[in-house]
């Protein structure tokens, strides 16, 4: 595709991607939720995505009858519509109004990974609304950095970081000059917090749900370099649009002396976490994500 045709393509796009937004965020939370949720719960299931999804459970949930899987993935797209009906919204979903809608469990452990003066990771997936992390991190006073990968449509990078910006204090692009940024946060002992569960191909193969899955070692790199605390935090959808968030005591972080055996023990050990979380609630999980390499 040629410049000026990427370009038009870029701006209907954008056009197209902020009059939704801005519909959405016109709507009370619980509406912006159900239409989304409803949108995708009927046009998910006809996308070429649904069969990657149901590739993925099987693969990772091979016990699961066949009913059990279509029913799971119908409940997965009403879950993701409904998350992605809720983004627009999220700079609203602050104290005082947060714990109408989000539950918290083990805030105690934020404080401790926020007095860390070696900085934290949050250890977490692309589980329940995600993005509903940052809220709660901010909410207890967090220096919050995040690690992204910008959409190609400069628009479309504008909305989704104009979000992100109310409660991510900063964020680092993937790549090199990010990764400085990254380290350079950690040492002013700041937070950040990584989602591990997306296939990195340059990455280390660790087992996942019992498959070899290309993952990114840099928790564990930063984690045994920079003596970092590691926290993992967990998102439940419980009903409509009530959460649960769950922040779980410090993962022990143990060295051998052979670094990159320690590197691979401690991101099995995340990946382990992670499977736990996807198996109670299968649904709540990205299934259209290529996680393993065929």
């Amino acid at each position: 595709m040629n410049h000026g045709l990427k370009t038009i393509r870029y701006i209907f796009e954008g056009v197209f991607l902020t009059i939704i937004f801005y519909l959405f965020q016109a709507l009370p939370f619980f509406m912006a939720s159900l239409i989304g949720g409803i949108i995708l719960r009927f046009t998910g299931p006809l996308l070429p995505a649904h069969q990657l999804a149901k590739e993925q459970i099987m693969k990772a949930l091979p016990d699961l009858k066949s009913k059990e899987v279509d029913q799971t993935l119908i409940s997965m797209w009403w879950h993701l519509g409904r998350v992605a009906g809720e983004y627009p919204k999220l700079p609203k979903i602050r104290n005082p109004y947060s714990s109408k809608f989000i539950d918290i469990v083990g805030g105690q452990n934020i404080s401790s990974a926020i007095s860390d003066k070696n900085g934290a990771i949050f250890l977490s997936g692309h589980i329940g609304n995600w993005e509903i992390i940052g809220n709660v991190l901010a909410d207890y006073g967090a220096n919050l950095g995040a690690v992204y990968r910008a959409p190609n449509n400069p628009i479309v990078k504008t909305i989704i970081n104009n979000i992100r910006k109310k409660t991510i204090t900063s964020m680092f692009p993937k790549g090199s000059s990010g990764a400085k940024g990254l380290i350079k946060h950690l040492k002013s002992h700041g937070q950040v917090c990584m989602l591990i569960d997306q296939r990195m191909n340059d990455g280390i193969a660790v087992p996942f749900f019992g498959k070899d899955a290309m993952t990114a070692p840099a928790l564990a790199e930063l984690a045994l370099k920079y003596h970092c605390s590691v926290w993992p935090i967990r998102v439940e959808r419980l009903k409509g649009v009530k959460y649960r968030v769950t922040v779980y005591p410090q993962i022990k972080i143990k060295t051998s002396g052979n670094h990159k055996e320690d590197v691979r023990k401690i991101m099995q050990n995340a990946n382990h976490i992670l499977e736990e979380w996807i198996a109670e609630r299968p649904d709540q999980w990205l299934w259209p994500h290529r996680r393993w390499r065929d």
